[in-house]
């Protein structure tokens, strides 16, 4: 045995079935394509959840809600998660870059400070927003609040 003898199983290639090559062929005529319709003819491409003409899911179902584009998305963080970067690294001000360097929150996220959990230690602390009851537990705790704009 040679390279140059070397021959593909036997039924493992077929020609492929030239279609539209007169009546003698057994594929002439329709060309396999059935009689009229937009699929029996050229350049037909079927739109995607196209249904035949019937109408399409997506007309179908009701439509409900917006996106605000004025939206403002704050991460929250608890004042207990403050309460824990501030005993872990010992810090009595707790910035936006220490929030960061925590894995807390990321490069361009706004933080807003929420009430759950409780603070026994007097922080300051520096976010863009903070709740009412957060604000008033980190004051009653001794500390403070400095917000920063956007």
């Amino acid at each position: 045995m040679e390279l140059n003898n070397i021959r593909p199983a036997v039924g493992s290639v077929t020609a492929s079935t030239r279609v539209g090559r007169g009546p003698g062929s057994g594929k002439g005529g329709t060309s396999t394509r059935g009689h009229k319709g937009a699929k029996s003819r050229s350049g037909y491409s079927r739109k995607i959840g196209f249904e035949g003409g019937q109408m399409p899911l997506q007309r179908r179902l009701p439509k409900f809600g917006f996106k605000n584009i004025n939206r403002v998305e704050y991460k929250a963080l608890n004042i207990s998660d403050i309460e824990n970067l501030s005993r872990e690294k010992e810090l009595a001000v707790i910035t936006l870059e220490d929030l960061r360097n925590a894995g807390l929150i990321s490069r361009k996220q706004l933080v807003k400070v929420l009430a759950k959990g409780t603070i026994s230690r007097a922080v300051t602390v520096e976010a863009n927003a903070f709740s009412k009851a957060a604000e008033a537990a980190i004051v009653a705790a001794g500390g403070s609040i400095s917000k920063i704009e956007k």
